[in-house]
Formats: structure tokens, sequence, C-alpha cells
């Protein structure tokens, strides 16, 4: 069976590739209906989601014990799903107090042919000994922490300054080593050796996501994020990627991502606790 876009089976595919990805970097906790993934070492925290299989009632109860855990071990107290797969479960996590958001999910259209533009930095794959790899990290915390599309404050000395707040507390050599052990594929665009646009792609077997695609606020408006993205769908089909998919922002974000060929496919769920 194909599993085409907006189809039961696509997203059936998603959510196993939700499962399995953090299982390379984690710990897994069995909370019943849920599964907690404790990342080992520095980089991104990983999520609580439905235990893979499971198909009864998610209570409050069960969502506030997985909260008192993720509390207990000092990490962000987020659950992650998609709607369409696990429609009962937002009930219980905004019952048990947490704010959800919602973020369309879109596949790449299988006959998409996204071409990155001329005029821009260079956009390339970075090795884990790139000179630009540190400030390619870096930048999606600057550009999470402005969300939109429009023009920002923060500028280039500002990724210097963040680049030398994480010196030493081994999240840049967590990101290298992920980079030169193939968990994950990063891209940028580079503009006087400094990462100005960054993004990656963590391959599954077929699947991949596009993830923490993020502008430096100062350099918006100038189509880096979709060069980028170009830049890792070129690269995930070059290793035999045949579905390709991301969770937008917004919906202005979403429209973005449609001219390279996304199309809505479900919704995905990000709770957390409100502020």
């Amino acid at each position: 069976m194909i599993a085409t876009e907006g189809s039961g089976a696509l997203l059936d595919l998603i959510e196993h590739y939700y499962d399995a990805v953090p299982r390379r970097e984690a710990r897994v906790e069995d909370h019943g209906p849920l599964t907690l993934f404790v990342r080992e070492g520095a980089g991104w925290p990983f999520y609580a989601r439905p235990a893979s299989g499971w198909s009864g009632a998610v209570r409050v109860d069960d969502v506030a014990g997985v909260r008192a855990r993720q509390r207990e071990l000092g990490i962000p107290e987020s659950f992650e799903w998609v709607a369409e797969i696990t429609p009962g479960l937002r009930a219980a996590v905004e019952g048990a107090g947490l704010t959800v958001h919602e973020h369309p999910l879109m596949v790449l259209g299988t006959d998409a042919a996204p071409e990155v533009a001329s005029g821009h930095p260079e956009v390339r794959v970075l090795g884990a000994d790139d000179p630009a790899l540190p400030s390619a990290l870096v930048v999606p915390h600057l550009a999470f922490a402005e969300p939109g599309t429009r023009v920002g404050a923060a500028d280039t000395a500002d990724l210097a300054e963040a680049i030398l707040a994480r010196a030493g507390d081994g999240s840049l050599e967590s990101g290298a080593a992920r980079v030169r052990a193939g968990l994950t594929v990063l891209a940028a665009a580079v503009e006087d050796g400094t990462a100005l646009c960054a993004g990656q792609h963590n391959q599954v077997g077929e699947v991949s996501e596009i993830v923490g695609v993020g502008t430096l606020p100062a350099a918006r408006r100038r189509g880096l994020a979709l060069a980028v993205t170009a830049a890792l769908i070129a690269d995930a089909r070059s290793r035999g990627v045949k579905t390709v998919f991301l969770s937008a922002g917004d919906e202005d974000v979403a429209r973005i991502y449609a001219r390279l060929g996304f199309r809505r496919a479900g919704t995905a769920l990000i709770a957390e606790p409100a502020g």
C-alpha cells in the first residue's frame, strides 16, 4: 500500500517515526499509556508521547504522573503527538494543566522538485569539522527566541555571544558527534564564515523529518529558510528517503513551506506548561 498525502497509512508511518527516532539517543521509560524519552547527554531534550500501539484511554492522572517524573528529572514537561492518531490525549493533557499548541504537519509531495534559489549565501551540508558548525548549531536557538517571520533584533554579534556562552557546556561537542555518527544531517546558509540559517533532517529508514530550521532574526526575509530546507530535501532524497515531513510553526510558516511542495497531512500537537 502506498502512503499518500493525508492518508491514514501516511500518518501511521509518521507516528512510527516519532516513536523510533528518540530511541537512538534516549533512555526509554514506560508509563503505561505514555512513553517518556530521556536524552542521554547534551542536546535538545526529548518529550513524552503515546506508547506505541496503545489504543486505550489516557487519563489525567497518567499525564500528571509523567509530569511529576519530568520535574524529578529536571527536564521540560513536554508532550508531543499526532492529533489524528491519538485524538483523546488532548483532553487528558489539558486536564492536567498543560497548554496545547497546534502545528500543521506537512509532507513533501512525491512530485515536488524544490531547488535552491540563487543569489543567497552559500548553502551547504556541514561536516562535523566544518568551521561554520558552531554557528549552525546555535542560530536556531536565537531564531526560536524571536518567533515569527518578521525581521528581528538578534544579529551576528548576538550569535557570536551565544556561541561563547555555550562553550564548555558540551552542547556543541554533542552536536558535532551526532553529525559525525550520521544521526543527523545539518545544512546551513553561510555568509562570511557564519551560519545565518540552519536546519537538520533525521533519517530513520525511508522517512526523515526536517527539524530546527531557523534564521537569525536580523537576516530574515531573504529566503534563507527555503534554501536550507531545499538543501535538506536534496540530501534526504540522495540517501533513499521517500517520505520527508515537517511541522510548521504556524499557518504563515506553512504557507512558506507550501512553496517547496509540502502539503498538509495532519496536525502535530505539542503540550507544555503555560508561559
